[in-house]
C-alpha cells in the first residue's frame, strides 16, 4: 500500500508525460487545437502532481527527475512542434490542414529554440537551489500555454493570432525568457505568510485577472495573463 501510495504523483506525471506525446503525434498530422488542448491538459496533470505530492507527503529524486523528463516533452518539444507547423502553414499560405507535403525551410526552424532553451531551463532548474520557493526566469508551463493559446485562439475574432510576424517574434523571445535571469513569483502559497503581504496582493491581482480575461477572450486572454505575470514579478522585484 505504501508503494502504491507513493507512487501516485508519478503516475499522475506519467499522465503529463503521455498528454505531450499526444501533442506531438497530433501536431505532425496537423490537429493543431487538440494538439494545443493536450498540453492543457499536461499543465493540469503537472500542477497536481505536485500537490498530491505534498499532499501524501511523498517525495523523492525519481519523481523530481521523472517530472522535468515529462516538462521536457509537454512544455518543451509540443510546444515547438505546434509553433514549427504554425509558422509552415502561415509562411506558405496554407490553412492549417492536416498535410504537409512541402519543404521545411527557415524561418520554421527557429520554433526549434523552444525546445533547446527549454531543455537548458529544466536541468538549471534541478540543480538551482534559489528556485525552490519562487522561479528565475519563465516557467516552461507558461510558454507552452502561451504558445497552444495561439492554435487555440479565434483567428477570426482575434486576427493577430495568425500573423507571421508574430509567430516569428514569439519563437525568438519565448525561449530567452526561459533563461533570463530574471526572478518570477510562484503561485505557491506557504501557511507562514501573511496574506496582506506585496506578493500576495500581486498573486491575487494575476489569479483575479486571469478568470476575468479568460471568461471575457477565452483562449485568447492566455498570452495576455503570461504577459500580465512577467509585470507583475517585474514591480515585485522593483518595490
Amino acid at each position: 500500500m505504501n508503494a502504491i501510495k507513493r507512487n501516485i504523483p508519478n503516475i499522475i506525471t506519467l499522465a503529463n508525460l503521455t498528454c505531450g506525446l499526444l501533442s506531438i503525434i497530433l501536431a505532425f498530422q496537423g490537429y493543431l487545437k487538440l494538439a494545443a488542448l493536450c498540453i492543457l491538459a499536461g499543465a493540469f496533470f503537472d500542477f497536481f502532481d505536485g500537490l498530491v505530492a505534498r499532499i501524501l507527503k511523498v517525495s523523492g529524486e525519481l519523481g523530481k527527475q521523472l517530472d522535468s523528463m515529462a516538462d521536457m516533452v509537454t512544455f518543451g518539444v509540443a510546444p515547438g512542434m505546434i509553433l514549427f507547423h504554425r509558422i509552415f502553414f502561415l509562411n506558405h499560405d496554407i490553412y492549417f490542414s492536416h498535410t504537409v507535403n512541402e519543404s521545411i525551410f527557415f524561418p520554421e526552424l527557429l520554433a526549434l529554440l523552444i525546445p533547446i532553451f527549454s531543455a537548458y531551463r529544466l536541468a538549471n532548474f534541478n540543480i538551482d537551489t534559489r528556485q525552490a520557493s519562487s522561479f528565475i526566469g519563465l516557467p516552461t508551463p507558461a510558454l507552452a500555454v502561451f504558445v497552444a493559446a495561439f492554435a487555440l485562439a479565434d483567428c477570426n475574432q482575434f486576427p493577430i493570432f495568425s500573423n507571421l510576424q508574430l509567430h516569428i517574434i514569439i519563437s525568438i523571445i519565448l525561449p530567452l525568457l526561459l533563461v533570463i535571469k530574471m526572478p518570477l513569483f510562484s503561485l505557491k502559497y506557504s501557511k507562514n505568510e501573511s496574506l496582506n503581504t506585496r506578493l500576495n496582493i500581486f498573486r491575487i491581482v494575476l489569479i483575479l485577472s486571469a478568470v476575468i480575461l479568460f471568461f471575457v477572450f477565452q483562449f485568447a486572454a492566455i498570452p495576455f495573463i503570461v504577459i500580465l505575470y512577467l509585470i507583475l514579478s517585474l514591480l515585485n522585484n522593483i518595490l
